[in-house]
């Protein structure tokens, strides 16, 4: 595996201490040129959890394996400079993520100052080389962000985060924040550069259609447990968890005509508090199917059929 972690978890502590479990016992592997996409619900964790794996969120438990070599659970100014030309992350927020002080040139730039010690020419011709690569031109070098569109920012977050040409791409809800018009153009551009740089993604993601077309493996979190993983074919067209069933099922319909006569939603309620969780399945109260064993014991993520792992006490 080129990332891996092992039973990672991250909890935020309230006043009078009660605990936020955001991530909980979660381990899950990237292997090299891999695309493995994290969907669910919102409060589900994909967030924390791909923030806490590369070292923006301290652990408070579990390990991350980087090529073998564990990484600190608290991050120095070192650590992230250190790891800074391997992994990386394009946010959700393309406009947030953005210095709007900055010109496009500095923003892209920055990452190159970091890690080497090149002349002004040179970078410059790097950062013209990566604005064509995601569809921009030099031309846009001293503008500053609130002059571009949400999808030309997301190219300059993208432009900025590849420059440094890393290993492990971080992909936090890229084009949920764009127009459903730009949204197949970014995933497009992110598959072309994964492909020619045999980059490996976690690609985090609403939106199951996506992520099927953009991923190998397809990893399901709900309430900070990952509770279904395998190929991305398998899990789309054979859910095995009774959570993924719904999520699946649920998913808008292209004809208009066939999303007004849906009915009520198939999950019904609302994702439950994340915080001072108590030992049974986090689906539990929500799951059609659900039996008394799922209400006092927490399911173990576990292999059902090959490469198929599912944490259900149905199975």
């Amino acid at each position: 595996m080129l990332i891996e972690a092992t039973h990672l978890q991250k909890f935020f502590t309230l006043n009078g201490g009660r605990r936020v479990h955001a991530v909980d016992d979660v381990s899950l592997g990237i292997a090299e040129h891999e695309v493995v996409g994290l969907v669910g619900e919102s409060g589900s964790g994909k967030t924390t959890f791909g923030k806490t794996l590369i070292g923006l969120y301290d652990k408070s438990g579990g390990e991350v394996r980087y090529r073998g070599e564990v990484l600190p659970a608290r991050y120095t100014a070192a650590d992230f400079r250190q790891q800074a030309s391997e992994i990386q992350i394009i946010f959700q927020d393309p406009y947030g993520s953005l210095n709007p002080r900055m010109t496009i040139f500095e923003i892209i730039a920055e990452g190159l100052r970091l890690r080497d010690h090149c002349s002004l020419a040179s970078t410059r011709d790097k950062v013209v080389y990566w604005l064509e690569r995601v569809g921009l031109s030099a031309d846009h070098l001293s503008r500053y962000p609130h002059e571009f569109s949400g999808g030309q920012r997301q190219r300059v977050g993208i432009a900025r985060a590849l420059i440094v040409e890393p290993k492990l791409l971080v992909c936090d809800e890229p084009i949920s924040a764009l127009d459903v018009s730009v949204q197949a153009q970014v995933v497009q551009l992110l598959g072309e550069l994964q492909e020619s740089m045999g980059l490996s993604l976690l690609f985090i993601a609403h939106d199951l259609s996506m992520v099927r077309h953009v991923s190998d493996r397809m990893a399901v979190m709900y309430l900070g447990s990952l509770i279904e993983l395998g190929p991305t074919e398998a899990v789309y067209f054979r859910p095995l968890h009774p959570y993924t069933q719904l999520l699946i099922a649920s998913k808008p319909e292209p004809d208009p005509a066939h999303e007004r006569q849906r009915q009520d939603p198939l999950i019904k309620g609302e994702i439950p508090s994340p915080i001072d969780l108590k030992p049974r399945c986090r689906f539990a109260g929500r799951c059609p199917k659900a039996e008394p064993r799922c209400f006092v014991e927490r399911p173990v993520l576990r292999e059902v059929q090959p490469a198929r792992l599912v944490a259900c006490h149905l199975l």
